[in-house]
């Protein structure tokens, strides 16, 4: 698998990175199984696939507290607005 920078991870899909995800814990399953039984394996690689799923999922923790300060955002002005109209200050 290429490294894929920081940047290039901002531009893809939510699905596209859960499936990043998904196929990078894998890979470092994988990797942990090969050190365990002591098969060779670049240990390098283990380091590399811990930063990339930590990367995929900051990513998606970004973009879930934009959606959710953007929703109360929008609760917060229809709250407004109702009182507002109510005549409830």
């Amino acid at each position: 698998m290429t490294m894929v920078q920081f940047n290039e991870m901002r531009t893809l899909s939510n699905s596209e990175i859960s499936e990043a995800i998904i196929e990078t814990e894998k890979e470092l399953f994988n990797l942990q199984f090969k050190k365990a039984t002591r098969q060779p394996f670049k240990p390098h690689e283990i380091k590399s696939a811990k930063r990339r799923i930590a990367q995929l999922k900051t990513v998606l923790t970004m973009r879930l507290e934009a959606l959710e300060k953007k929703r109360s955002n929008a609760v917060t002005k229809l709250l407004t607005k109702e009182n507002y109209m109510a005549g409830n200050f």
